[in-house]
C-alpha cells in the first residue's frame, strides 16, 4: 500500500523559491551611506509574520548591525509577497526568519598595471628605430581590470 503523507498545514511560500529570494535581495538592497563610509559588513536576521493573504507583518530585528542596515533589512522584508494559502477555509499566520547579508561590493575588481620598455642590449641597439625626431622608444602601459 502506498500511503501519501498528509501535511497538517499548508504554509505560504514565495514563488521561485530561495534562488528568486536571493536575486530579489541582491537587486533591491540599497546599502546605507553611513554603513558604506564606515565599511560595515555582516548579516542581519529579521523575524516576521506572514498572513494567510501572503502579506508580511511585524518585521523585527533579531540580530542587527546598526548604521542604517537594520532599517534597510526591514524595508526589504516588508516588500516580500508570499503566495496566499487557505487551510480548510481558515487563513493562518506563520512565523518566519530570514538572514540578509550586507557585503560591500568591490567596484571594478582588481586593477593591474604593468609597463613595457623595450630592452636595450647590443644586439637591439643596432635595430632600434627612433621616431622621426630622434626621440627614444616609447614606454607602453597596460591596465587590466577584471
Amino acid at each position: 500500500m502506498n500511503k501519501r503523507e498528509k501535511k497538517f498545514l499548508k504554509l505560504p511560500h514565495l514563488n521561485g523559491g530561495r534562488d528568486l529570494l536571493k536575486k530579489f535581495i541582491r537587486e533591491n538592497l540599497r546599502y546605507p551611506k553611513e554603513a558604506l563610509e564606515k565599511g560595515i559588513e555582516g548579516d542581519i536576521i529579521v523575524k516576521y509574520k506572514v498572513t494567510g493573504k501572503g502579506e508580511v507583518i511585524d518585521p523585527e530585528i533579531v540580530k542587527g548591525l546598526g548604521y542604517g542596515c537594520d532599517e534597510e533589512a526591514i524595508r526589504l522584508v516588508s516588500m516580500l509577497r508570499y503566495q496566499s494559502v487557505k487551510n480548510r477555509g481558515v487563513r493562518v499566520i506563520t512565523d518566519n526568519k530570514i538572514k540578509i547579508p550586507f557585503r560591500i561590493r568591490k567596484k571594478g575588481g582588481v586593477k593591474v598595471s604593468m609597463q613595457y620598455t623595450p630592452a636595450k642590449n647590443k644586439q637591439e641597439d643596432t635595430t632600434e628605430k627612433k621616431d622621426g625626431q630622434g626621440n627614444k622608444p616609447r614606454v607602453y602601459t597596460y591596465t587590466i581590470r577584471y
